[in-house]
């Protein structure tokens, strides 16, 4: 599960994110030694993950790259590839096209979600690689790692940790780390 890095530091290839008991709207992360609590969709789990739906997918997805708001969180250290958020930044949620599940530029008329968000909850969002390698029109959009609303609220379908527990995992992912919830 962990390979040896210079200076101690360990590169995690896999996460576990499994169903917290009790609450199918909350998780539990582990990573190596750590567990720490997580939100997931309000939809719970499922294995045929569907647009719109709520639900976190059952899957093993890798971590693709990052987002980070700077004037939220000014430093991350991490190795994986962090990109700054700009206000231009969307996310096309709109199966029918051409650019569904992509990061696209505004103005945009399709529908889409704004990366910029005034909750906080993509100061820090790092993209998990559900239906962007092989997209497939309705199967989900935007499934992301991201930060939680207060009390560990649901989720539209991504896992959400608290910004301390964020800080504690980032610095362990790279590129390729496995998310795999079950």
């Amino acid at each position: 599960m962990e390979k040896a890095r210079p200076g101690g530091r360990r590169a995690v290839s896999t996460i576990v994110v499994r169903p917290a008991p009790g609450k199918s709207t909350r998780a539990l992360v582990q990573i190596g030694s750590l567990t720490m609590p997580a939100a997931i969709g309000r939809s719970g789990r499922s294995v045929l993950k569907r647009e719109g739906d709520g639900a976190t997918p059952i899957a093993a997805m890798k971590l693709l790259y990052g987002f980070v708001r700077g004037d939220h969180v000014p430093f991350i250290q991490t190795p994986l590839q962090m990109r700054r958020i700009r206000k231009d930044m969307l996310w096309c949620d709109q199966p029918e096209d051409a650019n569904y599940n992509r990061l696209v530029k505004a103005p945009f008329k399709p529908s889409h979600e704004e990366m910029l968000r005034r909750d906080g909850l993509y100061d820090i969002c790092l993209v998990l690689d559900w239906n962007i390698s092989s997209r497939r029109r309705h199967r989900g959009s935007a499934i992301f790692f991201h930060l939680i609303k207060p009390g560990y609220e649901p989720t539209a379908g991504c896992v959400a940790v608290s910004l301390k527990d964020m800080r504690r995992l980032i610095r362990f992912f790279r590129r390729g780390t496995t998310v795999r919830v079950i």
